[in-house]
């Protein structure tokens, strides 16, 4: 019995330490368990496998020479697998090129600079603005232009703007997206005139900020050609310019005067798209020669249907008195849908769609 009794005593002072150990490790598991579940896995969110992107390609890595390539989004109608659109403008232009039959750049209406191509009339006087512009319906009719700002902000708008507007619609192309001479491109090879859009300094600045190369009231000539000439270079195709923005910059005629001087030189149109109240782009733009045209109407500022068919309907009306009339407006699905309805029965009503180009006031 000693003995055995011995043997018990032995085999509980041996499970001892054994059962401390399990209860330790217990414990342990509690602990961390709570530790997840207060503080959160420390290694959730990171990626299970790291890949290194290329780096973007720089303007002089871009090719020289116009190439095709598959667009990335859905087939824009009246484009065809054949039709060639040229992914950048490049550094150099030494030969015409084209998206599918429409010219976007030549030779003799670019010279090649640092920044890259800078439109400028040719040396047998054929202007931009000529060059660039589609061939425009002359039968006697009033005539009705519509200028559709802020392509190439936005991809799915840009897209959705080129599958819905008629050809006869003017588009203007902001110069800040990478792929906005791919845009052009596309603009051009259905039928569009475009214009160029010149960033330029709001009443609110900066709490509205068109951007880095904004055009500003009291900066000076030089300063405002070189960031002018900056947005000048960023594509080519286009047959004029129109503002983005602008209300302070438009209203200060001694900072507009060498502007409109220098786009007169370059043998390119000012398209004022309406918005500012008292812009002094129609004087200014007389007095310097500059092929000029203002909108009437900005035909969305109120962005319902039945607004909108209001205006297009008052710009048939002022047209049919005066002969030709404009209007601008801005990416939104419904003004395209209004527009593209609209333009469908124009001709039937006795008008006719034009560019911007063709009802500009010419040059003195």
């Amino acid at each position: 019995m000693a003995a055995t009794s011995s043997m018990d005593a032995g085999a509980r002072r041996g499970a001892n330490p054994l059962a401390l150990a399990y209860l330790a490790f217990f414990v342990l598991l509690i602990v961390a368990g709570a530790g997840i579940t207060f503080l959160g896995d420390p290694h959730a969110g990171q990626p299970l496998v790291s890949i290194d992107l290329p780096a973007p390609h720089t303007r002089a890595a871009q090719s020289m020479k116009p190439l095709p390539s598959t667009p990335q989004t859905a087939p824009v109608p009246g484009l065809t697998d054949q039709t060639q659109i040229p992914d950048s403008t490049p550094q150099k232009v030494t030969q015409q090129i084209y998206s599918g039959r429409a010219l976007i750049a030549d030779p003799s209406l670019v010279e090649n600079t640092p920044m890259g191509p800078l439109p400028r009339i040719a040396d047998d006087g054929t202007t931009p603005m000529r060059a660039y512009a589609p061939p425009a319906i002359s039968d006697g009719h009033p005539r009705i232009a519509i200028v559709v700002s802020g392509l190439g902000i936005s991809a799915k708008q840009t897209e959705a703007a080129l599958k819905g507007l008629p050809a006869g619609v003017t588009v203007a192309v902001a110069p800040y997206a990478g792929d906005a001479q791919r845009w052009v491109g596309m603009a051009r090879a259905q039928g569009h005139e475009v214009l160029l859009e010149i960033p330029m300094e709001p009443y609110d600045f900066p709490d509205s900020d068109p951007g880095p190369h904004t055009l500003r009231s009291g900066a000076g000539e030089d300063a405002n050609t070189e960031r002018m000439v900056w947005a000048l270079t960023r594509f080519s195709g286009y047959a004029g310019v129109t503002n983005l923005l602008g209300g302070r910059f438009l209203s200060d005629a001694s900072s507009l005067e060498p502007m409109l001087t220098y786009l007169a030189r370059r043998g390119l149109l000012f398209y004022d798209n309406g918005q500012v109240n008292h812009s002094a782009a129609p004087d200014v733009a007389s007095r310097v020669g500059v092929p000029f045209a203002q909108a009437d109407s900005e035909i969305d500022s109120i962005q319902t249907a039945m607004e909108i068919d209001h205006r297009l309907s008052a710009l048939e009306t002022l047209a049919r008195t005066r002969g030709s009339a404009a209007g601008s407006a801005g990416l939104y699905p419904v003004t395209i849908e209004r527009v593209r309805n609209w333009a469908q029965g124009l001709s039937s009503r006795g008008f006719v769609l034009v560019p911007a180009s063709a009802i500009v006031a010419q040059s003195k």
